[in-house]
């Protein structure tokens, strides 16, 4: 049974008998379920906080979706993450940044713009329904090939504008409950447990609107800090929410001793470069970049929590920054990572390595493979080369789909001049 409360214990737990779960929606149903859920992750059985964290992220975030009970969680996970007799408090944190922004992928490398996120959901609003059913029509008919025209006829057949609505509005609403905690909570960088520092640090980059008042304290921790993976991570949220004007501070970091601190202000310094009074980026970010799409640093404990710690592939997103400078070098660098990496961790490189290689558009079609460069000749037979185990991924092959490769193994190695296994 899992561990609840009396009223005297309550703490970060006061007022969840007052919402009326049952009447707010997750991804099975009813949420009445959530404050004992709630409750135990306040618990101090620590199999039992592990079992309610995986059924929260189940039902309040499953798949990266967010409803209306998410929003309500908020609150009780945000004094749960600031009172320090409850454990595990940066598991907390995590799932506090999950629910505002989903999967942190899909914000980078350039951090979360939330201008555009509040326009486009009020542009959403404001459309006309069978407008855009039309627009699923037409955007069928233009599809390039049958496969392709697959793909959209399943994705028109799913389109419900009202269901689409409600959950943009509950993605949004999860996101503004979790920064209005974000100024109590932004405390938490000098907490004792370094596990803490890092997943506030962490939480603190999906907020631009509130970077005046998380920027100082982020490059406050960066002076103090001793945790190589506190610093590292500090360094990068400070980079997703700052601009140029700190393109000086970080740069110095690229001199670090411990390779993940380097790692950081070069990902950093490879954002900022694009959009810094001067534009200025150093050849020393390009090397450490590529340095970790050889051997990705390591993090030690607690972590880097940003791209789900895969840093050879967050590295490989910061080295599509460089495309304009350094195009070559850029891809070169990421076909060496590809090279390294096989299963889901080939996802983020392979993108960055076809997006460097053949553009930000989707081709007409596949070039012969004689009328490539050598760059790219290199980055297909890569492909090519990757195990059964990477090619049976439906995210592999969506990705090359996209940008009109051969999406199956036998294809690809045929189109590269390799012998078929």
């Amino acid at each position: 049974m899992p561990y609840v409360m009396n009223d005297m214990e309550k703490g970060p737990l006061a007022g969840l008998d007052a919402v009326d779960w049952a009447g707010l929606e997750h991804a099975y149903g009813d949420a009445d379920d959530v404050p004992g859920q709630l409750s135990a992750l306040c618990g101090p059985d620590a199999e039992e906080r592990k079992k309610a964290l995986h059924e929260l992220y189940g039902n309040i975030f499953h798949q990266g979706s967010r409803y209306e009970a998410s929003a309500a969680a908020v609150p009780f996970l945000a004094r749960m993450a600031a009172d320090p007799s409850v454990p595990d408090r940066d598991e907390v944190l995590e799932l506090l940044a999950a629910l505002a922004i989903g999967y942190d992928e899909s914000h980078l490398p350039g951090g979360v713009d939330i201008a555009g996120w509040r326009r486009e959901i009020a542009e959403f609003r404001a459309r006309d329904p069978e407008r855009i059913r039309a627009e699923y029509d037409e955007w069928v008919e233009q599809a390039p090939d049958e496969g392709e025209r697959r793909v959209r006829e399943m994705r028109r057949a799913m389109f419900d504008y009202d269901l689409q609505l409600r959950y943009a509005e509950a993605e949004l609403g999860a996101y503004d409950a979790v920064r209005r905690e974000v100024p109590g909570l932004r405390a938490l960088l000098d907490d004792g447990d370094a596990a803490v520092r890092a997943a506030t640090a962490y939480l603190l980059a999906w907020f631009p609107e509130e970077r005046d008042a998380s920027l100082p304290p982020l490059l406050r921790l960066l002076d103090g800090e001793t945790n190589p993976a506190v610093t590292a991570t500090a360094v990068v949220a400070a980079g997703l929410l700052g601009d140029g004007t700190l393109v000086d501070r970080l740069r110095a970091l690229l001199t670090a001793e411990e390779p993940v601190v380097r790692w950081s202000a070069a990902t950093a310094l490879a954002r900022l470069g694009s959009v810094g009074a001067d534009g200025a980026v150093d050849a020393r970010v390009l090397a450490e970049l590529a340095a970790a799409e050889a051997e990705p640093p390591e993090a030690g404990a607690p972590g880097v929590l940003f791209h789900e710690g895969d840093l050879r592939g967050f590295a490989a997103v910061g080295l599509t920054l460089l495309a304009d400078r350094y195009p070559g070098e850029a891809l070169d660098a990421v076909t060496d990572g590809l090279a390294a990496a096989s299963g889901p961790a080939t996802f983020a490189i392979t993108s960055a390595a076809v997006r460097l290689a053949f553009g930000a558009e989707r081709p007409a079609g596949p070039a012969a493979y004689a009328d490539l460069d050598e760059r790219q000749q290199r980055l297909i037979r890569v492909l090519a080369s990757r195990d059964e185990g990477t090619w049976r991924w439906a995210n592999f092959l969506e990705i090359l789909r996209a940008w009109g490769l051969p999406h199956e193994r036998a294809a690809m190695r045929a189109y590269a001049g390799l012998p078929t296994e």
